[in-house]
């Protein structure tokens, strides 16, 4: 397989630098036909240190949060470092959650593509954290986050005694994880206490870039109703097999990545600088208390935010110094 000096040089970014790969350690990687490229990149750059490495295929889940094969499953709790790169995500699954107690450190790349890796693994990581954590120390302070946006979204969602996740990028510590590329400060807002509405503009996990904004009505931490076009109606279908839980209010995210753009891919657009995310669906990554097989975020161009009375951003750029 041949693979371009590019997509080598982001993915040795990613397994040298992000995951912080060290002598000895053993490496796995697993990914699934659609994405079978970059998991032979990450194969190859790991090799190229010196590493023992597994790369393994499994069929493509279904959703994202689905687990994989009990086998794959079994060989992430024996690596020191795995790498998932597949077309769903495996970040909510408790396969990933099983490895991460176990102290393993974890990289998931749902869904990347080699223009997003080249694009993406190429930005300045350490100044990604310094932001990143800034925002999440901004977060465990405060007891609510409201976002409007110029297509009506108006949302409060509570988030006292929350933590906030600080996906930096660097991920070198036992038993850190987290998305890569990345760049994003999240948590899990209080279930069943978010109200208001979220118009999504930008893009829709699973769904792709949004045509006709998605208008999502929640009531005491819930999506109710769901209005909008073809991409309304696709993400309805998406969330009917996981009945009341996969609409729960799961995820507040703020993205940090000044190289991400929005190119459909959620990976990458939930990163994006000046925007914000909600999801819908799983939060026990996050310290939450729904499992669910669907974890689902809605991306919302130019927000407006304000941690309790401080305001963070306003029309999508910051206002505070980070």
């Amino acid at each position: 397989m041949n693979i371009s000096k590019e997509l080598f040089s982001a993915s040795m970014v990613a397994v040298r630098d992000c995951m912080g790969v060290k002598k000895n350690e053993k490496v796995l990687i697993v990914t699934d036909e659609p994405l079978r490229t970059i998991g032979y990149a990450l194969w190859q750059a790991t090799k190229e240190l010196g590493n023992d490495v597994l790369l393994v295929e499994m069929l493509p889940r279904k959703t994202n949060g689905e687990e994989p094969p009990e086998e794959v499953a079994a060989l992430m709790k024996v690596a020191d470092v795995v790498l998932c790169p597949t077309s769903k995500s495996l970040t909510h699954t408790d396969s990933r959650r099983s490895a991460s107690e176990r102290g393993i450190r974890v990289g998931t790349l749902p869904g990347v593509t080699e223009e997003i890796m080249i694009r993406c693994m190429n930005a300045d990581y350490h100044r990604i954290a310094e932001r990143t954590f800034a925002l999440c120390a901004l977060m465990e302070q405060s007891k609510a986050i409201r976002v409007t946006a110029p297509r009506g979204t108006n949302i409060v969602m509570p988030i006292q005694g929350r933590k906030a996740h600080a996906s930096s990028g660097l991920f070198r510590e036992k038993g850190q994880w987290g998305n890569l590329p990345t760049g994003e400060a999240y948590l899990a807002p209080v279930e069943g206490a978010s109200n208001g509405v979220v118009v999504v503009d930008g893009s829709m996990a699973s769904v792709g870039v949004v045509k006709q904004p998605i208008t999502i009505n929640v009531k005491d931490g819930y999506a109710t109703e769901i209005s909008g076009g073809e991409e309304a109606s696709r993400l309805k279908e998406l969330l009917e097999p996981h009945g009341k839980d996969g609409r729960n209010v799961a995820e507040f995210g703020i993205g940090t990545n000044d190289k991400a753009i929005l190119s459909g891919k959620i990976l990458e657009d939930e990163k994006v600088m000046g925007t914000i995310h909600i999801a819908f669906g799983d939060n026990k990554s996050m310290g939450g208390s729904v499992r669910v097989a669907s974890h689902l975020d809605g991306l919302i161009k130019e927000p407006t935010v304000w941690f309790d009375e401080k305001l963070i951003m306003k029309d999508g750029k910051f206002v505070i110094e980070i």
